[in-house]
């Protein structure tokens, strides 16, 4: 069994299998004990990895075998940009570390990642999942939508997913989605974007080549993707340190929480908040979630 190694210094690894063991209705990896094992694909190959931990680094192994240098070598990027493994978040700790709110949280989580959603199709359609229910009820969601219409990989008697094309999903029709209780609205909004990515007109590159106002101007002329769902993308694809989700509640909940409120803070007083933290507001919010 071939393997690569990814470096991995200040990284919580235990706190990044919490979050990818959220539900158990998650069907794009798989947490077994310590590790996690995640099926990619580079043009048509498939490749079924399993991450484990190592002394500072992180081990990948492949399973179903030996991937060419080509796919190797894109393994080995989605991994890094899905843990985050490569941002340098000293300066992140210096500035939380003058901050009454940050200081105990990042001491406490200190080596969390973001981890993110390298593709943007997935990023965004899981957002548009999630608008409105509560998480579980997102994962049911999803969960039949990846089963339904996601290649797999059949390996030691498992299934193993990868997250629908947007060529495929441009065809469907609301009826089939609405079937799987998606309410008509995310059915069209899901269907719709499928249909942008297909002709070609949106992809993670032309969003990558764009500011992030620009990036996120671009985004919400697409019907279903406001305000909240655009930052939630930049944040968890592009990793844009000025993504937040200023309208979330969880956020909201976080800073009421620590800074014993008797009640939420108001948008502005959260923008008030923020401006200290500018240039590390995807990660603040981060941390700030993780206190939930």
């Amino acid at each position: 069994m071939s393997k690569i190694y990814l470096h991995a210094s200040d990284v919580n690894y235990p706190l990044i299998l919490d979050f990818l063991k959220r539900s158990p209705k998650e069907l794009l990896h798989k947490v077994e004990n310590d590790h996690v094992i995640k099926l990619l694909k580079s043009g048509h190959e498939k490749v079924l990895t399993r991450i484990r931990p190592g002394s500072s680094r992180l081990i990948v192994e492949f399973l179903n075998g030996d991937p060419s240098t080509e796919a190797t070598r894109a393994v080995k990027q989605y991994i890094t940009e899905w843990l985050d493994l490569e941002t340098d978040l000293s300066a992140f700790y210096r500035m939380a570390a003058r901050d009454e709110m940050l200081k105990p949280v990042v001491k406490r989580f200190r080596g969390y990642r973001i981890v993110g959603q390298p593709d943007l199709f997935e990023s965004l359609v899981w957002a548009i999942i999630g608008q409105q229910i509560n998480l579980q009820f997102a994962y049911t969601l999803k969960s039949r939508f990846v089963e339904k219409f996601g290649e797999r990989l059949h390996w030691n008697n498992e299934s193993f997913y990868l997250f629908p094309d947007p060529k495929l999903v441009s065809q469907l029709t609301d009826d089939v989605l609405i079937g799987m209780q998606f309410s008509r609205q995310k059915s069209k909004y899901i269907i719709g974007l499928a249909e942008v990515f297909a002709a070609g007109a949106l992809s993670r590159e032309k969003i990558k080549a764009l500011s992030f106002e620009d990036a996120k101007q671009t985004l919400m002329k697409i019907k279903g993707i406001g305000n909240w769902t655009a930052n939630y993308a930049l944040m968890k694809t592009f990793r844009y340190p000025n993504a937040f989700p200023l309208e979330d509640a969880g956020l909201h909940n976080a800073i009421r929480n620590l800074m014993k409120m008797d009640r939420k803070p108001t948008l502005d007083e959260v923008r008030k908040i923020f401006r200290k933290y500018k240039g590390w507001e995807a990660y603040a919010t981060l941390y700030l979630w993780k206190t939930l």
